[in-house]
C-alpha cells in the first residue's frame, strides 16, 4: 500500500471533460452571485439560530460523562496502539498500518466525521482524554493552566502544527516512513500535552491542529449547540457564520487550502519535470525545492484572499485590516469541497487496505477476526463517471457555499454603496480558486 497515492490518478480516470467542467463552473459561480447580488440584500446567516432540538434522549446520550468518558478511552487505546505499532511494528511501509491509519484515518477520515457530526475530534482526543485525567488525579480544573493563552497568538500554533503535517506528507523525504510518522505523532502528544497543561483548555482550541482542523470542518456539520448548549440541528451556514475571527485565521485556512492545491501540482508531470530539472535526484535538493514550493502555494493562496478581502472602500483602515480575519471562515466550504473531492477515493479504498494491515499491526503474522479475511473492493475507481461527478460536484458546492458566506458577512461588514464592489475582488480570486482547483483536479 502507498499512502500518499491520493484519489484514483488523473484527467484520464475522469470522463468529464475539462473544458465542460470549467464553463460550468463559470455559469455556476457567475449565476450564484447575481442571485446573491440581486436577492440576497440583507443578512440572513444567524449564528445565534435555535434550530431544531434533537430529542431530549439523543441529547442525553450524546452528552453523557460515561459515553464522553468511553470515547476519549477509546481515542487513548487507539494512540498507544498506533504508537506501539510505530515502535514495534514492521518497518517497511507496505506492511505497516501507522502511515495509513495517520494519512487516512486521522488526517481525512476524522475531518470528514467532522462534516457530518461535529467536532469529533474534540470528543475523542487522547490529548485532551489524558489531560483530563491527569487534572482529575491532581484536584485541578482542565480549562485552567499555568499560564494565560497570548490573546496574540490566536490560531498560529495550529498554523505551524498543520503545517508540520502537510510537510512531512508533501515534501519531506520519506514522507511514507513509519519513524517519520511516529516521530510526528509523538510529537504531536508531547506537545499538546504541555500546551494543554501550560494554558489549558484554550490550547486545545486555538493551538492544537487536528481539533482547530476539525472544528472548523465542524462548522459545516447540521448539528450544532444552542447558547443554552443544547444539540441541535441547523442550517450549516448558520454554523460557519459562528466561526470565530481569531488571528491566524487566514493562515489556518491557507495552509489548509493551499497543501492541498500543492498535493495535486505535485502529481503532475510537469511538475515532476521540473523538480528532476531543477533539483535532480539529490535528496537534500529536492526535499527544500519541495518546501519551496509548498509554501509559495500556502503563500499565493494567503496573499489572494488577504489582498482580495481589503479591496474595498469605505471603511476606515483598521477595518479594512481586520477583513481578511473576518472573511475567512468563507474558505472553509471550499477546504471541505477539495477534501471530499481530493480524497473521498483515497478514504474509501486505501481505508480498505489499511484495515486489512491491521488485522497483523505487529507483523507478528496474526489474522484478527473481522480484518484478516477482508478485501479491498474498488466501489468508487470502477464507476469513474459516478466518481467524476462527485469531484466536480464538491468542488463547485464548496465555492458556491463559501460566495454565499462571503457575501452575508460583507453586508454585515461594508457600508451599503461598497456592499458589492467591494465583494468584487473577492469574487475573482474564488473564480481563480476553483479553475485553479478544478485544473489541478483534472491534471494531476
Amino acid at each position: 500500500m502507498t499512502p500518499l497515492a491520493h484519489g484514483i490518478g488523473g484527467a484520464s480516470d475522469l470522463p468529464i471533460p475539462f473544458t465542460y467542467a470549467v464553463v460550468g463552473a463559470a455559469w455556476a459561480l457567475t449565476f450564484s452571485f447575481a442571485i446573491l447580488a440581486f436577492a440576497w440584500r440583507e443578512p440572513r446567516l444567524d449564528p445565534h439560530s435555535p434550530g431544531r432540538a434533537l430529542p431530549a434522549g439523543l441529547r442525553a446520550c450524546c452528552d453523557s460523562p460515561a459515553v464522553r468518558a468511553v470515547l476519549g478511552g477509546l481515542g487513548v487505546a487507539v494512540l498507544a496502539l498506533a504508537l506501539a505499532i510505530g515502535v514495534f511494528g514492521d518497518r517497511a511501509q507496505a506492511r505497516n498500518p501507522l502511515p495509513g491509519m495517520v494519512y487516512i484515518f486521522l488526517w481525512v477520515g476524522v475531518m470528514v466525521a467532522s462534516l457530518l457530526v461535529g467536532p469529533v475530534w474534540k470528543i475523542v482526543s487522547p490529548v485532551r482524554a489524558l489531560h483530563r485525567l491527569g487534572c482529575r488525579m491532581a484536584g485541578r480544573d482542565p480549562a485552567r493552566g499555568l499560564l494565560p493563552y497570548p490573546g496574540g497568538w490566536g490560531m498560529r500554533p495550529a498554523a505551524l502544527g498543520l503545517f508540520s503535517f502537510v510537510w512531512l506528507e508533501l515534501a519531506s523525504p520519506e514522507p511514507g516512513s513509519v519513524t517519520a510518522v511516529t516521530a510526528w505523532l509523538a510529537g504531536y502528544v508531547v506537545i499538546g500535552l504541555a500546551g494543554l497543561i501550560v494554558f489549558g483548555t484554550v490550547w486545545a482550541e486555538r493551538g492544537d491542529p487536528l481539533e482547530v482542523y476539525s472544528s472548523l470542518m465542524a462548522r459545516l456539520s447540521p448539528l450544532s449547540r444552542r447558547e443554552s448548549g443544547e444539540l441541535a440541528l441547523r442550517w450549516p451556514l448558520n454554523n460557519l457564520a459562528g466561526a470565530p475571527a481569531s488571528a491566524g485565521m487566514v493562515a489556518v485556512t491557507a495552509t489548509l487550502l493551499g497543501s492541498t492545491a500543492f498535493d495535486s501540482l505535485s502529481a503532475s508531470a510537469g511538475w515532476r519535470d521540473l523538480t528532476l530539472d531543477l533539483a535532480g535526484n539529490s535528496t537534500p535538493s529536492r526535499t527544500l525545492f519541495q518546501t519551496a514550493g509548498l509554501l509559495a502555494v500556502i503563500g499565493i493562496v494567503a496573499a489572494a484572499f488577504t489582498l482580495a478581502a481589503r479591496a474595498t472602500g469605505g471603511v476606515s483602515g483598521a477595518e479594512r485590516a481586520m477583513l481578511p480575519i473576518r472573511l475567512a471562515h468563507s474558505l472553509v466550504p471550499v477546504i471541505a469541497g477539495y477534501v471530499v473531492a481530493h480524497y473521498l477515493s483515497f478514504l474509501v479504498e486505501k481505508g480498505q487496505a489499511t484495515l486489512i494491515l491491521l488485522a497483523d499491526p505487529l507483523g507478528l503474522g496474526w489474522s484478527l477476526p473481522l480484518l484478516g479475511n477482508l478485501e479491498v473492493h474498488y466501489v468508487l475507481s470502477a464507476h469513474p463517471a459516478v466518481l467524476g461527478s462527485i469531484k466536480v460536484a464538491a468542488v463547485l458546492a464548496g465555492h458556491i457555499l463559501g460566495v454565499t458566506a462571503a457575501h452575508d458577512r460583507c453586508l454585515r461588514l461594508l457600508p451599503p454603496r461598497h456592499r458589492l464592489t467591494g465583494q468584487l475582488a473577492l469574487m475573482l480570486v474564488m473564480v481563480g480558486y476553483t479553475f485553479t482547483g478544478l485544473y489541478l483536479l483534472f491534471d494531476a
